[in-house]
């Protein structure tokens, strides 16, 4: 009798402990799995923190667009200083453009051939931050007027960083394939990736290991304005001795 009335009494005990472990648990996940799947993979994360991101940037340039019109509400702007703005705007980049151009396609190895080459440096197998680096070089000087990768329009302090198996551009990770597109005269365009060292070293890798690398002609492009912030991160005084903080395009893998 007594163990029976010793277990009437735990009883509820224990089932009160166990309620307010569940009630714990759900409260902490928030209504998402505590142990993920194993299909959760590094990919699918960057997709998620990309899309983040990128909504995060549109919400500020919605932000900064109702800032500028509200600015314009409270007074008259000299015609001469809004054609200056205007201008200073296009060369920054913070105004969408359209044209003629071309798309660079880069992307890595096939896995296949991943798996039929095991001795060979994985860091041959895959795009890096330098080859992105060569193509948008080469663009440039081959008179580019606009320049976007992922969609997203490059400036003068982009900068292109290698983490892990992603780049990221402007803060947001990204996967390949790689998409650089330019807005300009479309054979001087042709001539300056001809042109380059460094993409003639990468064509080697290109036929070895069947890295994607493919120019395409387009007739129109519509390339969207930058839309990130336009503050300064770091700056070096000209002349002081100091590596700078995006490595320049390297000649040679």
């Amino acid at each position: 009798m007594r163990r029976i009335s010793l277990w009437r009494a735990v009883a509820p005990l224990a089932l009160l402990c166990a309620g307010l472990l569940f009630a714990t648990s759900a409260t902490n996940a928030r209504g998402t799995d505590l142990r993920p799947s194993r299909n959760t993979t590094l990919a699918g994360l960057v997709e998620e923190q990309s899309r983040r991101s990128a909504t995060l940037v549109r919400q500020h340039a919605a932000l900064t667009q109702d800032i500028e019109k509200l600015q314009a509400q409270q007074g008259s702007i000299d015609p001469a200083l809004a054609k200056r703005l205007k201008d200073l705007s296009d060369e920054v980049g913070t105004t969408p453009v359209t044209g003629p151009g071309l798309t660079v396609t880069l992307k890595d190895a096939p896995q296949q051939v991943v798996k039929d080459n095991p001795d060979v440096d994985a860091d041959w197998l895959v795009i890096h931050q330098q080859d992105i680096q060569a193509v948008v070089n080469a663009l440039w000087a081959g008179g580019a007027d606009a320049i976007s990768i992922q969609n997203h329009r490059v400036i003068s302090t982009t900068g292109i960083k290698c983490v892990g198996n992603s780049v990221v551009l402007h803060g947001v990770p990204y996967l390949p394939p790689y998409k650089i597109t330019a807005i300009g005269d479309r054979r001087k365009l042709q001539q300056a990736l001809d042109d380059s060292q460094y993409i003639d070293n990468l064509q080697d890798y290109v036929v070895k290991f069947q890295l994607g690398y493919d120019v395409q002609n387009e007739s129109s492009i519509a390339m969207p304005a930058y839309e990130g912030t336009l503050d300064l991160q770091s700056a070096t005084v000209p002349g002081f001795d100091r590596t700078p903080s995006v490595s320049p395009t390297a000649s040679g893998r």
